[in-house]
């Protein structure tokens, strides 16, 4: 046997062995690491020390056709938060120092770690979390007052990890006092999904920390002012501290959007809303016993000859300043709160009315291009029989045996009730008869309602037509609801106009009856339309038949002034009307301002040198007061404007419209000055602003086309 000796030393030699082995190994890895894949390492090594940081690019300026700012840049004391140091803090000092800093920026540690939070990660809130990069201190106030900013700079020491800089943000002028928040619409930070489809196109315009437009011209034109941003590589050190500026790649600030909007007029439109809203809202309504309610309403006014829209006003409106910065829980559920009249909601573009008598002209087209003539006479009775209901004038008026110019000046409502009775029973007495010609419905069609204009403002409405295709289809999708209510006993919360209409509806509501024709003719029934729609078929009448895309924006302009795009007038069809037709209901209207039911509005108005050709109307809604309108062109200009629960037409717009034309022309009593017009040479003329490379802009010249 092995002494003891003897195994002792062959252990040795197996550990000497095995360290041998592992020295041996460790060396050959350390060969490895440093000499052949030294190089790819140290690459490795110096990318993790770089950080690369976005740089939001200045986003394009919005000017009216002069050049006058209507959205602008200014600079705002922004605090952000790096979470790579406050992660290195205890929890105690975190805690503390986040109490300290929303001390000053009005949020609670609470909302703070929220803003911190990335998207995506679990408990994270979209619309408040980090959307950036990892890398990046996330802002968690902006527009945060001086003083705080300059004590976060000043006393670093008791701020770690809060960082106090100046960032631009959206700045409104407000030029003549103007709103005009409905077309320049808002910014609001990007989504996940946004950002992520950005991602997967390859587009680097945005990044996880973009703001991008989220209505109006502001979403419409995003990709041209929302610019191109820089990235600058800061060298970090293993706390995450920046050491220095490795590289930077500048960014391309937004291109300008010229507008064709004219700021000055648009203050006298806004201006004359308000007002006419305030005086209604004093006026008692003879018909409900209590004053209107006037919840809304609408001006447009449009280049006749382009379809280039000048001003345009929503009421009720907000405060486009409230999105800077980011908008709270509140003020959100303000602008979308129906007590408060859905203040999000254009009315121009979004708000949709029964049109009432201002619908009479294109239904006078209609009529003369169908069977009746200019010769046509026909009784303007105070009631229309249809079957046992008899439909009224206003104020139960009659005035004989008239022709269509009349009809329209007096508006005769039992005139036209008798013209769509006629091709109702001509055409469409079949109640199962779902295409059975209607000239009327067709003709409306021909003007462009029931679809969208093609304006470049998103969220556009496209009215309602309410022809027997509408009217069968509604009755199928809400057939079961009225079924539903007829089928029970009627209780204490249902009308008997409610129970009624239940019970009638639930059987036949798919019927288009004489009812329902003669309603249509004059603007009534389920008919809706918006006030631009409206503005855009009388452009129609004013110009002989085109009916042009309106138009808000009317050039891109990069920043150094070249001019990188030009949105001329598109027209989107023709009326196809014989002239002798358009000049008819063209001398009709001119009737109504000099005789007719807006005469009494434009008294001591010079007619003769401003040819206004109008059309009032009063539309009757169930349960609510009429909506006043007032339909008007000239041979430049379409003037529409519409107020909700407002009254009559000339009797409550009618002031308002007469107080813009005299704007537009500049009418001082019985005096027309064309020097006082609201636009040098009274219409903009197709030349742009001049930018200059010191910032100034410079209106266009040239006279008005």
């Amino acid at each position: 046997m092995a002494s003891a000796d003897t195994r002792s030393r062959l252990r040795l030699i197996v550990i000497q062995a095995l360290v041998f082995s592992l020295f041996a190994t460790l060396f050959v890895r350390l060969y490895y690491l440093q000499v052949v894949s030294g190089a790819d390492y140290r690459t490795q090594a110096a990318s993790q020390s770089v950080r690369e940081i976005v740089v939001q690019p200045q986003r394009g300026l919005i000017v009216d056709a002069q050049g006058r700012p209507l959205v602008a840049n200014r600079m705002s004391w922004v605090i952000s938060v790096d979470r790579t140091l406050l992660g290195k803090l205890p929890e105690r000092q975190q805690q503390a120092l986040l109490e300290r800093i929303g001390a000053g920026v009005d949020r609670s540690p609470q909302q703070i770690r929220k803003q911190l939070a990335t998207c995506g990660d679990p408990g994270s809130i979209a619309g408040v979390c980090w959307n950036g990069s990892p890398y990046q201190a996330v802002p968690i106030a902006r527009d945060v007052p001086e003083r705080v900013a300059l004590r976060v700079l000043e006393q670093p020491e008791d701020h770690p990890a809060v960082i106090a800089e100046q960032q631009t943000v959206r700045a409104y002028p407000q030029p003549f006092g103007i709103n005009l928040a409905h077309v320049l619409g808002y910014l609001s930070p990007i989504t996940d999904g946004e950002y992520d489809r950005a991602v997967a196109t390859g587009d680097r315009s945005v990044n996880g920390a973009s703001s991008v437009g989220r209505a109006g011209v502001e979403k419409q034109y995003d990709d041209w002012l929302r610019g191109m941003p820089g990235y600058r590589r800061v060298a970090v050190d293993s706390m995450g501290r920046v050491l220095g500026e490795e590289s930077e790649v500048p960014g391309q600030p937004g291109d300008t959007l010229v507008t064709s909007i004219d700021a000055k007029v648009q203050g006298v439109v806004e201006q004359q809303l308000a007002r006419t809203i305030a005086t209604a809202r004093a006026t008692r309504d003879e018909v409900t016993g209590r004053n209107y309610v006037a919840d809304a309403g609408a001006v447009v006014v449009m280049e006749a000859d382009t379809g280039r829209v000048v001003a345009m006003a929503s009421q009720p409106t907000y405060d486009p300043e409230v999105w800077v910065g980011g908008i709270s829980k509140k003020q959100l559920a303000t602008l979308y709160s129906e007590a408060a009249g859905t203040p999000l909601l254009g009315r121009a573009t979004q708000g949709q009315f029964a049109p009432g008598s201002t619908w009479k002209p294109f239904m006078t087209a209609g009529a003369l291009t169908n069977g009746y003539t200019t010769d046509t006479r026909l009784d303007c009775s105070s009631g229309f029989a249809v079957g046992n209901r008899v439909f009224k004038n206003y104020e139960s008026g009659a005035y004989g045996s008239i022709g269509f110019d009349k009809a329209l000046e007096v508006s005769c409502n039992t005139f036209f009730y008798r013209v769509g009775y006629s091709f109702w029973q001509r055409f469409g007495s079949d109640v199962d008869d779902v295409n059975a010609k209607d000239p009327l419905v067709e003709e409306a069609k021909t003007f462009g309602f029931g679809s969208e204009t093609g304006i470049d403002l998103p969220g556009e409405a496209s009215g309602r037509i309410a022809d027997r295709r509408w009217k069968r289809a509604y009755w199928k999708q809400m057939k079961d609801y009225y079924c539903g209510i007829a089928a029970k006993p009627q209780d204490s919360k249902t009308s008997d106009f409610v129970y009624t209409f239940a019970g009638e509806f639930c059987v036949e509501g798919f019927a288009y009856r004489a009812g329902d024709a003669v309603n249509f003719s004059i603007g009534q029934g389920d008919t809706i339309v918006t006030p631009l729609q409206l503005a855009r078929a009388y452009g129609a009448i004013a110009n002989g038949g085109t009916l042009w895309e309106p138009r808000i924006a009317k050039a891109i302009v990069s920043p150094d002034g070249t001019v990188l795009k030009r949105f001329k007038p598109k027209a989107a069809g023709d009326v196809d009307l014989p002239d002798s037709v358009i000049s008819y209901i063209d001398e009709a209207l001119t009737g109504v301002s000099l005789r007719g039911t807006m005469n009494w509005r434009l008294l001591e108005f010079p007619l003769e040198q401003v040819k206004i050709r109008s059309k009032t109307g009063s539309a009757e809604v169930y349960g609510k007061q009429s909506t006043s309108w007032v339909a008007s062109y000239t041979d430049d200009y379409v003037v529409v404007m519409m107020v909700s629960q407002g009254g009559t037409g000339s009797g409550t717009s009618g002031p308002a419209v007469r107080a813009i034309y005299e704007a537009l022309y500049g009418v001082d009593g019985m005096e027309v000055d064309p020097e006082q017009a609201a636009i040098p040479g009274v219409v903009a003329p197709d030349s742009l602003p001049s930018f200059k490379r010191d910032g100034s802009i410079l209106p266009p010249t040239g006279g008005g086309s």
